[in-house]
C-alpha cells in the first residue's frame, strides 16, 4: 500500500491486488497527505476548503467527490470510481499549478453560480472549484477523468468558450 504514497503525476495509483478494505486505506493515505494533513492547500494565493454537507464531516464529504461518481441520480447514491481514485494525486498537483502546459484555467457563470475549472488537456483531466462569496477562498468540489467519446471533453470546451473574463 506505501507505494501509492510515491506515485507522481501522471503515473497512476494502482489497486490490483488489494481488497475493498486495503484499496479505501491506500486512497485515504494519499488524501490524508495531500488535503486533511496539509492546511495549506490554496489555487491562485486563494486558499480551498471542502465543501461542508449537512450531518458530514467535510473532509469526508471531499474524500468521497474525489473516488466515487454518482450512479443513481434519484438517490444520490455513489460508488467506487476507479477512474477518480487512480488519480486522486493529480488533483494536489493541479491546484498547485505545477502543469502549465497544455491546461486551462477558467470560471464560468453555471446556473448553480460560478465554477472554476483547472483542465489538462492533454490527460483529460478536470478538477472543479467553487468560488466563494463571503471569504476569498475555493470549495473544492471535485475532479474527475472525462472518458468515453469526446463529447465530454467537447462539453469542458464549450464551457471555455463562455469564460468569465477573470478566474473567479
Amino acid at each position: 500500500m506505501p507505494l501509492n504514497l510515491i506515485k507522481s503525476y501522471n503515473q497512476l495509483l494502482d489497486f490490483g491486488a488489494y481488497n475493498d478494505h486495503q484499496r479505501k486505506q491506500s486512497l485515504q493515505s494519499v488524501f490524508n497527505r495531500d488535503f486533511a494533513h496539509n492546511p495549506d492547500l490554496s489555487f491562485k494565493k486563494r486558499p480551498i476548503q471542502p465543501t461542508p454537507k449537512n450531518g458530514e464531516i467535510p473532509m469526508a464529504t471531499l474524500f468521497t467527490h474525489l473516488t466515487t461518481v454518482i450512479t443513481d441520480k434519484a438517490t444520490r447514491q455513489r460508488t467506487f470510481d476507479i477512474d477518480r481514485s487512480c488519480r486522486l494525486h493529480w488533483v494536489r498537483y493541479h491546484i498547485d499549478e505545477r502543469k502549465s502546459e497544455d491546461v486551462l484555467h477558467f470560471s464560468v457563470q453555471e446556473p448553480e453560480g460560478i465554477r472554476t475549472y483547472i483542465y489538462d488537456i492533454t490527460e483529460k483531466y478536470v478538477v472543479i472549484l467553487e468560488p466563494l462569496k463571503k471569504v476569498d477562498a475555493y470549495y473544492l468540489l471535485t475532479a474527475y477523468y472525462l472518458k468515453g467519446k469526446d463529447a465530454k471533453r467537447d462539453k469542458i470546451l464549450q464551457k471555455y468558450k463562455r469564460k468569465l473574463n477573470a478566474i473567479h
